[in-house]
Order: structure tokens, then C-alpha cells, then sequence
């Protein structure tokens, strides 16, 4: 049986990289600079840590930079990634680098039909309980069951409604509601409208920060770019 990965990694401009470990609780993002990237790459495509360690090592040492002193940086490095256990944990695959488009978000005063709303509803409350009660890799399995059901794809026209749906719904929720909840909510409310959207986990640099959000048909869905710094690389795609 194929293990589920348990850590996703965003591949950033300039060769850095950012690495989602959902074991535990919502999950948490380490950011790794151009050296611990290109290792951790190395590592991720299945190179053993001694080979990856070696094949680094000569890279540095071409560049006229000392064996010794690289070789015990190195082996710094990799105590720290397995300090953090990352090195024990089942990597996925790189998600794809393609950048969609920003779709913004709907007008507020936007009309919904009772269909949607209720969708919106019963997306937020099963996002809330699963990302409140479980830990996130919890979330990330469901969302990835419900893939698996076959559904036509929605289109941007029909996710700006799903999204907008519960972006109206989550005004009366008394607590936060984050990109994180926001967007896996739309994922099931597109879900229960017989549609399927992508839900997206990512990260961005300078300045470094993570971000959830939906796509369909090529586009990001419902993002104030105003709001946020675009673009964010993908780890996870759902």
C-alpha cells in the first residue's frame, strides 16, 4: 500500500524552498535557504544523505571553497533537518510549478442562489470540525478521499460562487476563519454542489509566509491582490 507523504515542499524563486510537515497539529512550514534546499531536493529525489552530502560537497569545492570546512557545514545541516525529524518523514513529489492566474474575488453584494449557501454552510462547518479536532493531516486525507469521487470539474465562473458562498457564510462564525479554513470550506462546498475545485497549500519569500487557496480552470479563485503578495509556490495541490 502507498504510504501518504507526510511533507510537501514549495520550490521558491532563487533556488530556496519551503517545506510543509503536516504530522502534527495544523502543521508547520520550515523555510529553507538555496544550500538546505538543494539538499533537501537531492533527498526528496530519492539520493541517499551520504551521496547527496557528497554530490554537494564537490559542488562547493569547484567553486573554490575549502573540502573540510564545506564537508562539516554540511554535516551541520543535515543534524538540523534531522534534528527536526524531516529526515524520517515521507516526502512527496514536487507539485507543479505552474503559477495560474489571480482571479479577485466577487462583489460582497454579489446574489447567491439557496443551493450555494447552504453549501457554503455545511463547507465551513465540516472545515471547522476537521481543522479544529484532528490534525491537519487529517484534513488533507479527507480532502483527498473526496477527490477520488468522480465529479466534473467546476468551472471559474461556478468556484467564484462557491468561494463567495462561504466567504458570506463565515461572517457570522464567531472565531477566525483563515485562508486555511476559507479554502478548504470551498473545496467542500464545490463538493457538495457536484463540482470539483482544486485546493491549494503553498508559500511565497521575501518576506516568507504560507497560504491556502482554491483553483479552477487555470485560475487562482477569489484572492484580493491587494491583500496578498503573489505569487505563492505550490507544495500540496488536492
Amino acid at each position: 500500500m502507498r504510504m501518504t507523504p507526510q511533507v510537501y515542499t514549495a520550490h521558491l524563486p532563487g533556488g530556496s524552498a519551503a517545506v510543509m510537515d503536516i504530522r502534527t497539529g495544523r502543521g508547520r512550514w520550515r523555510h529553507l535557504n538555496t544550500t538546505a534546499a538543494h539538499l533537501w531536493k537531492q533527498l526528496a529525489d530519492g539520493i541517499t544523505l551520504d551521496q547527496a552530502l557528497d554530490d554537494l560537497t564537490d559542488r562547493f569545492v569547484r567553486q573554490g571553497a575549502d573540502r573540510d570546512i564545506v564537508r562539516a557545514d554540511l554535516e551541520i545541516l543535515a543534524g538540523q533537518l534531522r534534528d527536526t525529524g524531516l529526515l524520517d518523514a515521507r516526502i512527496s513529489p514536487t507539485a507543479s510549478l505552474i503559477t495560474p492566474e489571480v482571479r479577485p474575488p466577487l462583489p460582497t453584494d454579489t446574489p447567491l442562489r439557496g443551493a450555494d449557501r447552504i453549501a457554503g454552510l455545511l463547507g465551513i462547518a465540516t472545515a471547522l470540525v476537521l481543522l479544529r479536532c484532528a490534525p491537519i493531516r487529517v484534513a488533507v486525507g479527507a480532502a483527498g478521499a473526496l477527490g477520488g469521487i468522480a465529479r466534473p470539474v467546476a468551472t471559474a465562473e461556478q468556484a467564484d460562487l462557491f468561494f463567495h458562498a462561504v466567504r458570506r457564510s463565515g461572517r457570522f462564525w464567531p472565531g477566525r476563519m483563515a485562508c486555511l479554513e476559507e479554502s478548504l470550506a470551498a473545496y467542500f462546498a464545490a463538493a457538495l454542489r457536484g463540482r470539483r475545485v482544486t485546493w491549494v497549500m503553498g508559500a511565497r519569500t521575501a518576506p516568507a509566509a504560507a497560504h491556502a487557496w482554491i483553483e479552477a480552470d487555470g485560475e487562482v479563485i477569489g484572492q484580493d491582490l491587494t491583500d496578498r503578495l503573489w505569487p505563492y509556490a505550490p507544495a500540496l495541490r488536492v
